[in-house]
């Protein structure tokens, strides 16, 4: 599935189907993608690619890595979200064969989140990966956080 576009339902369906998007993902981020030394080395990488774009108007859209970098839903190569972005990280993380990768979902209620992204405990250091931010291990505030671990080893 190289995009989904459907209506918003709530965070565990979008959760679901971003699990998926990161399964499409890792095939391409091993055979297309190069590999990295460092969480900051595959920040920088990606960050070069990418440019931040809104989902469409009451949608949730959801692309994998290849489509993200390619022939991508808004015509710009790499243009997406910070869901998009997640999802693009995280396959990478793994086609590296990385543990201890995390989503962290961010907001000001519980029940709807406004912001995702991930994070990698990284020598001993927990470091931020948020492509919304310029700059490597930045993490801006929110009142409400939660961290998912992705345990991708078991999928």
């Amino acid at each position: 599935m190289a995009v989904l576009l459907k209506k918003y339902a709530n965070i565990n369906d979008t959760l679901k189907h971003i699990k998926i998007q990161i399964i499409d993902s890792v095939d391409y981020a091993i055979n297309e993608c190069p590999q990295f030394e460092s969480p900051n080395e595959l920040f920088d990488w990606l960050m070069e690619r990418v440019t931040y774009k809104n989902d469409p108007h009451n949608k949730e859209l959801l692309q994998t890595l290849p489509t993200l970098l390619e022939n991508n839903y808004h015509g710009i190569d790499g243009a997406g979200d910070c869901d998009c972005f997640t999802i693009s990280t995280i396959a990478l993380m793994i086609a590296q064969n990385w543990n201890g990768i995390n989503i962290i979902l961010a907001g000001r209620t519980k029940k709807c989140p406004v912001h995702i992204y991930c994070t990698i405990d990284w020598q001993g250091k927990r470091k931020v990966l948020d492509l919304t931010n310029k700059r490597y291990d930045v993490e801006r505030p929110y009142p409400l956080t939660q961290k998912i671990p992705v345990r991708w080893k078991k999928w």
